[in-house]
């Protein structure tokens, strides 16, 4: 069973960085690709980041390639989304996900955290 916890969101300033963690308190979770997603009001849930399970690949949406970096330590159980030189459209909600299969769509995702606020002020 994988359950997810987001941390380390808040309020940061235009070009500022911050850095999400998502630990899984299973034990299962080297084998599950990951990635984060993110909705702000109004809009739907999209796809920023996903790393896959073993060989590490990533990827990303275009909104965000150069300025968020996705990593994971299976040691630690935790996925970390790196976010530098942010703009106030990254405001949303960003949500850690898990999947047995390789997906940049939220229906591709079995396993959801509850979600960390990032606020970007301009």
């Amino acid at each position: 069973q994988v359950q997810l916890v987001e941390s380390g969101g808040g309020l940061v300033q235009a070009g500022g960085s911050l850095r999400l963690s998502c630990a899984d308190s299973g034990r299962t979770f080297s084998i599950y690709n990951m990635a984060w997603f993110r909705q702000a009001p109004g809009k739907e849930r999209e796809f920023v980041a996903a790393i896959s399970r073993r060989s590490g690949s990533t990827a990303y949406s275009h909104s965000v390639k150069g300025r968020f970096t996705i990593s994971r330590d299976d040691a630690k159980n935790t996925l970390y989304l790196q976010m530098n030189t942010l703009k106030p459209e990254d405001t949303a909600v960003y949500y850690c996900a898990a999947s047995l299969v390789i997906s940049t769509t939220a229906g591709g995702y079995d396993y959801w955290g509850q979600g960390t606020q990032v606020t970007v002020s301009s």
